[in-house]
């Protein structure tokens, strides 16, 4: 099925305009070389998107890497395409093998060594990547601020971080004057429903953050290309055989092949388009490996869920 996006369907994250989609960096320099993220990065921009996801650890975890293969790759996909103010680019501190943590030392070194992988003076969007209970909100809070007025960070943002630490940062934020959390970026998708959905959902909403999912596919089960008696080759195929293990997983499994035949889309394309549909949600994040795998992605900005499918839906993975 092709369709013409509509790219005009922004989603404000403080002062940036995002795409409906965003794409997530985490394959690049992993199982995508450069050729082929520079042909993902190419087809998702030609379709309507510009949100672009990573991290300074990506793929630190991949025999041979050292962390910072995606940065480079899309650093040099953008300075050979010199198109780097039509896209939004997020990446991630506190992972890194040789830059752990949320020190204001730490976090002003990674943002330098993000800076010259990314080849740019700026990062539009930068997260505390895991939050460090070890370091005072202030103190990463104060170096993120001071990031911001120095011009190389756009706006802030948070993963993995509990509702206490989040209302913590917003009151400092707010208190001193400081750069605050304009998003949040939590793991959460149709079988992973309990680490945002309550207290951490709430205090967004209050507060008027966005939420950027991450693994809003649940490593591939969400496509439906793993079955009960199928074999998938990938790199995460054995996580998304646990899901399928479940009563939960096979019940979402089956609810979304009903909305996708109704619509003629791929199931993946539904279980975006379910995210999609969640309070506070502005963009969920998800990974291409090679350019067949993104139109079922894009095809999310044209599809609208009725009630009842959303019912369903919920249903099914409650």
């Amino acid at each position: 099925m092709t369709a013409t996006h509509t790219p005009h369907l922004r989603r404000n994250l403080g002062s940036l305009s995002v795409s409906p989609l965003c794409l997530g960096g985490n394959v690049f320099g992993w199982t995508a070389d450069e050729a082929e993220s520079f042909a993902v990065l190419d087809a998702y921009t030609a379709g309507g998107g510009n949100f672009i996801d990573t991290a300074d650890v990506y793929s630190a975890w991949v025999p041979g890497n050292k962390g910072g293969e995606s940065e480079t790759v899309i650093g040099n996909w953008l300075a050979s395409r010199g198109n780097r103010s039509d896209v939004v680019i997020a990446t991630k501190v506190g992972a890194h093998p040789d830059l752990k943590g949320l020190g204001a030392a730490t976090v002003k070194s990674a943002v330098d060594e993000s800076l010259a992988r990314l080849r740019t003076d700026y990062i539009d969007l930068y997260y505390t990547h895991y939050d460090d209970e070890s370091v005072e909100v202030g103190e990463f809070l104060t170096a993120l601020d001071d990031l911001v007025r120095a011009g190389k960070v756009r706006e802030i943002a948070a993963s993995n971080i509990s509702a206490q630490r989040l209302e913590e940062s917003l009151a400092l934020s707010d208190r001193e004057g400081l750069a605050r959390y304009v998003a949040l970026q939590p793991h959460y998708n149709l079988v992973s429903r309990d680490t945002y959905e309550g207290e951490l959902a709430d205090a967004a909403a209050r507060h008027g953050l966005a939420a950027v999912p991450y693994y809003a596919l649940a490593s591939g089960f969400l496509t439906g290309k793993y079955r009960p008696d199928s074999q998938v080759g990938s790199a995460r195929s054995g996580k998304a055989a646990q899901y399928l293990a479940t009563d939960r997983g096979r019940r979402v499994l089956a609810a979304l092949d009903t909305v996708a035949t109704a619509h003629d889309v791929e199931p993946a394309t539904v279980a975006l388009a379910w995210l999609a549909a969640q309070p506070t949600v502005a963009a969920p994040i998800a990974s291409a490996r090679t350019v067949a795998q993104l139109p079922a992605l894009l095809a999310l900005t044209d599809l609208t869920l009725t009630e009842t499918e959303l019912a369903l839906l919920t249903e099914a993975s409650a």
